[in-house]
């Protein structure tokens, strides 16, 4: 996005709800045209930042700029956005029409304007015939899709979204995200989604920002986010991912349970001295079998515990065959498990490609125990 202007600025950016500091030092740039996604657990601030933007809930402490302007202060209704709730937030009392007429209504726009106005959003959202409908004769994705139109129909320069998907189930949540992703595209306004689920971030997301206790622990595409996670946080919150206890050895070189490993997926030793605890880091899927021999370069001896079928794949629990048997997971093929014949209690040579491993310079306790 380097090539784009910053439209949004975040600048030290603090919230405090009395003692408790729901955010400490944001500092964030959104570029103009992009998707960012606001991603974390419950409780993280994510939520809080977003109200920050919109004005709903005025920051401590810091600045927000919204295309070369000062909004730190202003009210909501002076500041340039359309915003999309979980709860849909419709007017139950007023039609479809009505709902995303409202906006405009109160700019005092032409009638002929806002019928104009309100006629191509609901073709845009796929509901050009529900216009006279009232929101509870409607389900919670086409609600959803009022909602997004309302939010649309005063062409703010920022979208805000506020867990728009939760309340909906997963298949009308997977056809919706994609319907956003789409709009937005064709519309080109920037866009802040706040979400919990990774999926959406993923799948949605130009860039996301992973927040964890009122701060920022990483910011970059969803492939960075995924496969160069900078701290055991966002490994362990975006996807699957093994943390296996090790110590360091020398520069680009762990051990685990007593087996020497190469490692150069960008933290060779995570800082860590030689004989120092580590955390060792590599998703399911990047645990390697076929054509991996003892020779074959860091290879593990490992003996399998069960297999979990999961559909398309299998998820294997195994355990290396050192002192410490640590235990760790892989996702294995259908097509792999049948060609290789592989069976609880099996003993397996797996492999831990260099540049797919992570490694982290502190103990990290997972606190699940198959990992």
């Amino acid at each position: 996005m380097a090539d784009k202007s910053a439209y949004l600025k975040v600048e030290n950016l603090t919230k405090k709800f009395g003692d408790f500091t729901a955010l400490l030092n944001i500092s964030l740039e959104v570029f103009e045209g992009e998707f960012v996604c606001f991603l974390g657990p419950s409780g993280c601030g994510k939520t809080t930042l977003l109200r920050a933007i919109a004005g709903l809930d005025i920051q401590t402490f810091g600045r927000i700029e919204q295309a070369g302007r000062d909004i730190s202060g202003l009210p909501p209704s002076e500041r340039d956005f359309g915003i999309v709730f979980q709860s849909y937030a419709l007017f139950p009392n007023l039609t479809v029409n009505r709902n995303v007429a409202y906006g405009l209504e109160n700019r005092k726009t032409p009638k002929p304007e806002i019928e104009a106005k309100v006629t191509e959003l609901l073709q845009l959202v796929g509901l050009p015939e529900q216009g006279g409908k009232y929101p509870a004769q409607l389900s919670g994705g086409q609600q959803q899709r009022v909602a997004l139109a309302r939010a649309l129909a005063t062409s703010p320069g920022l979208l805000l979204l506020d867990e728009p998907l939760s309340a909906l189930d997963a298949k009308v949540r997977a056809r919706l995200r994609h319907e956003i992703k789409d709009l937005q595209l064709k519309l080109g306004v920037t866009t802040i989604m706040v979400t919990h689920d990774q999926e959406e971030a993923l799948t949605m997301a130009d860039r996301i920002v992973v927040m964890n206790e009122g701060v920022i622990e990483q910011i970059g595409s969803p492939e960075d986010i995924y496969s160069r996670p900078e701290s055991p946080f966002v490994a362990d919150f975006v996807g699957t991912m093994n943390f296996l206890p090790g110590t360091a050895a020398a520069k680009g070189r762990v051990k685990l349970d007593g087996i020497g490993l190469v490692t150069n997926g960008g933290n060779d030793d995570g800082g860590a001295g030689p004989g120092e605890a580590i955390t060792i880091c590599i998703r399911p899927e990047d645990v390697v079998t076929r054509g991996v021999t003892k020779d074959t370069d860091n290879a593990v001896p490992a003996v399998v515990d069960t297999l979990e079928f999961l559909g398309s794949f299998y998820r294997i629990s195994l355990h290396t065959q050192g002192p410490a048997r640590t235990g760790f997971r892989a996702d294995f093929s259908i097509n792999l498990m049948r060609d290789l014949n592989i069976s609880e209690g099996r003993d397996v040579v797996v492999s831990f490609p260099a540049d797919l491993i992570r490694v982290y310079g502190e103990a990290f306790i997972h606190n699940d125990e198959t990992a």
